[in-house]
């Protein structure tokens, strides 16, 4: 397989718990997220690929159009999305360009377990607007970490990774940005595990 860059189907055929998906759009709100947080990318989430489960996407955004596969239900904030149906319209309707970051670590029982107890405690969580995700962000900078009832994408993906012992507490997950988990960033992970370099997807319009 080709991996400088894969199609919609071949990624979503290998992405495994863990794997990280970027987004890079051209929208106001995009670009005002890459510049508050000087970050490459302003869109991040996580697969979950679990037993028989479809591959979803684990992530935060502002829309509802899509089923949160976990509450059964259309809501704002953070969510648990079918990954091809998520991809698809972050693609399509939101007009962005997709990477695929694979995590180099065997996900263990243990860790996955870790994963769907974050979901239940996160998914609904709502989505700050701009200000307060910028405002979050640089508290965050000072390693002030953020009231819970508010969270942006960034720190859903590092709140699951600590949960899953890939990550240390000493910094608030509100330290985190998009840009955090693209590479050459210094993102330190624990237990050995290392995210491989960023692999286009091509999704058809």
């Amino acid at each position: 397989m080709d991996t400088s860059r894969l199609t919609l189907d071949a990624a979503v055929e290998i992405t495994r718990t863990g794997d990280l998906w970027l987004f890079r759009g051209r929208s106001a709100a995009d670009h005002a997220i890459r510049v508050v947080t000087n970050a490459p990318v302003n869109h991040v989430g996580m697969a979950v690929v679990i037993d028989d489960l479809p591959p979803l996407m684990w992530h935060a955004e502002l829309g509802k159009g899509l089923l949160d596969v976990w509450t059964g239900d259309h809501h704002r904030g953070v969510q648990l999305h079918d990954l091809r149906d998520a991809v698809t319209q972050w693609c399509g309707r939101y007009e962005q360009r997709a990477w695929l970051r694979q995590l180099d670590h065997d996900v263990t029982p243990e860790m996955e377990a870790a994963v769907l107890r974050t979901v239940a405690s996160l998914d609904g969580t709502p989505f700050p607007s701009t200000a307060k995700l910028a405002t979050r962000w640089a508290r965050g900078r000072v390693r002030s970490k953020a009231p819970a009832e508010l969270t942006y994408c960034a720190e859903v993906v590092a709140a699951t990774y600590q949960a899953m012992g890939l990550l240390d507490e000493r910094r608030p997950t509100n330290f985190y940005d998009p840009g955090t988990f693209w590479s050459g960033d210094g993102l330190d992970l624990e237990l050995g595990a290392r995210l491989g370099e960023e692999i286009p997807v091509l999704v058809a319009p």
